[in-house]
């Protein structure tokens, strides 16, 4: 495998890590020098991405990937890798085998707390996870047109190393914010990485949900996480009347249990298989905050 990542954050980062023994060479964008560095230490070589413009160094790299990674944000205007080197997707990359898109179950919207799977109805709301749903849609084309697999990775709330709940509570954040039947869906960073390297392995298409086995409401991980630390959790606060910013609030209107079923019927086992095993793991390892 010769891997490209269009977009090497935190995910792609831990997948990078994971894949470092498997592939031949990994490669990925940032859009700040000041951020190569880190992507180096992770084993990926740095080319820097402004969303707009590919360079020839980048159009090079792609003419040897056999895998594609996209974790790049959408915009309103659609999505930026396909725009910026659209000519170089659909006729520059000869080695291309795979494609793999970092989207979101946010594609999903409300469906009022009802477990769900890949086959159920999109109802995004307007802004970032309408654009996740419409940029799907244009991978979706261009692996069609390509004739490669693509696997649409629709990722739940993801925690992990320095994204936590113990970091929470370390630096005064945490809350535990109480509405009746609200349940948040989580995956462990380690499990992006996982999931990602066993379908680009196999080269399998498709899309999966990438979340845990235990969707369930936010204030018990924080009460979880307290007892592993020994320290008393934060008060209980009522959403109606909880200080939150509008993007914080607008997270409550969407309540599902999102099923990881089809994911597993791939052979994929789960690293950490819901937030108990995965916070445990990571006091145990003392790698919690970073």
């Amino acid at each position: 495998m010769r891997i490209f990542l269009f977009g090497a954050g935190y995910s792609a980062r831990a997948f990078a890590k994971l894949a470092a023994d498997e592939a031949d060479a990994i490669a990925g964008t940032t859009r700040s020098e000041s951020k190569a560095d880190a992507l180096r230490t992770a084993g990926i070589q740095p080319f820097l991405f402004d969303g707009t413009d590919v360079s020839p160094q980048i159009a090079a790299e792609l003419a040897q990937a056999t895998h594609l990674v996209i974790s790049a944000a959408p915009t309103e205007a659609g999505d930026p890798v396909i725009a910026a080197a659209h000519h170089l997707l659909t006729g520059a990359m000869p080695a291309l085998r795979w494609i793999g898109y970092l989207s979101t179950v946010g594609v999903y919207g409300n469906h009022d707390g009802a477990w769900i799977d890949e086959t159920a109805e999109c109802r995004p709301r307007p802004g970032r996870s309408d654009n996740r749903l419409e940029a799907e849609k244009e991978w979706s084309d261009l692996a069609r047109q390509r004739g490669v697999p693509l696997a649409i990775l629709r990722l739940s709330g993801i925690y992990g190393p320095g994204r936590n709940a113990l970091v929470n509570l370390e630096n005064g954040t945490a809350r535990r914010i109480i509405k009746p039947g609200q349940i948040f869906n989580r995956i462990h960073v380690d499990d992006i990485a996982g999931s990602l390297l066993h379908l680009a392995r196999h080269e399998t298409g498709g899309v999966f949900n990438v979340t845990d086995d235990e969707p369930s409401p936010p204030q018990d991980v924080v009460a979880f996480a307290a007892r592993l630390m020994g320290v008393a959790p934060p008060p209980e606060v009522d959403f109606d009347t909880a200080d939150l910013t509008p993007m914080a609030r607008s997270f409550y209107g969407e309540n599902k249990r999102v099923s990881n079923a089809k994911l597993k019927s791939t052979d994929y086992r789960f690293i950490h298989p819901d937030y108990r095993a995965a916070l445990t793991a990571m006091w145990a390892k003392g790698n919690w905050r970073r």
